[in-house]
């Protein structure tokens, strides 16, 4: 099969899980269904026809408004749909037709998911976390992909370390610390990237958090003392993100140049 034409499918094919992706994205949170009932034009609450529920093309064609009534589509829509189709699309041109296309294309649309439900809601659904942890692990089972040793223990030792930082934060700040979500979240990475790509997660969200997400907070007039408002998932999110796709580099460069071993 033409590269070209594998490419295109793949593009097609995540602007669909896209599409997929925003209801769970506005349902999940609300504990909803993301089969019943059919998707809504919020306003005024008519069904969406099929013809103007075509990832990215109904939203130009209509120009972002409801058919019905006119009002406004969230700009989100069409976004989440080209984010989704561009990763599996970079999946398929890095991979090809094989398992680590989907272990990839999978993963990070996953980490977009959970990225988008906690900067919106505070909340990291158990779908996208444990669900995807299964994901990770069920992968690792197929020919080609990711020993399944390393998955599980990935899993295993992002969650108990999780656990470990919760209750000593705790302990010591006598306040609550991470979210149950966040350690769900954890496993799930580690599911996918084994152990050293949790503890690369963990370093680049933490750096990204205090960034990015500190001064955002301050901003907002949101922080408290230990930033309790602060979206971790979407920073850890950020982090699985880059140490899925440069993890490797990062690791060696943190090696050689860093700590001058090698």
């Amino acid at each position: 099969m033409p590269d070209s034409l594998v490419w295109g499918f793949a593009f097609v094919l995540g602007t669909l899980v896209g599409s997929f992706l925003n209801v769970c994205i506005h349902r999940w949170p609300a504990e909803q269904s993301v089969v019943r009932p059919r998707s809504r034009c919020p306003s005024c609450g008519q069904p969406i026809a099929w013809y103007d529920n075509i990832p990215i093309l109904s939203y130009l064609a209509l120009r972002g408004h409801c058919r019905r009534c006119a009002a406004p589509i969230s700009i989100q829509y069409p976004v989440i749909e080209l984010a989704t189709g561009l990763i599996w699309l970079a999946a398929a041109v890095r991979f090809g037709i094989s398992v680590d296309a989907a272990h990839s294309a999978l993963f990070l649309t996953l980490v977009l998911g959970i990225a988008m439900t906690d900067a919106r809601e505070m909340v990291i659904p158990d779908q996208f976390s444990l669900g995807g942890t299964a994901i990770g692990l069920a992968l690792a089972l197929a020919p080609g992909g990711m020993p399944p040793l390393d998955a599980f223990l990935g899993a295993a030792g992002g969650y108990l370390l999780f656990w470990v930082v919760k209750l000593a934060a705790e302990r010591l700040f006598k306040k609550p610390a991470l979210g149950v979500g966040d350690i769900h979240m954890i496993a799930m990475v580690g599911a996918f990237l084994g152990i050293g790509g949790v503890l690369l997660t963990i370093m680049l969200g933490s750096v990204l958090g205090l960034v990015i997400g500190v001064p955002l907070m301050a901003r907002r007039k949101e922080l408290t003392p230990l930033g309790s408002y602060m979206p971790l998932g979407t920073f850890l999110a950020l982090g699985a993100a880059i140490a899925h796709g440069w993890g490797p580099v990062i690791i060696e460069w943190y090696l050689v140049k860093v700590l001058g071993i090698g």
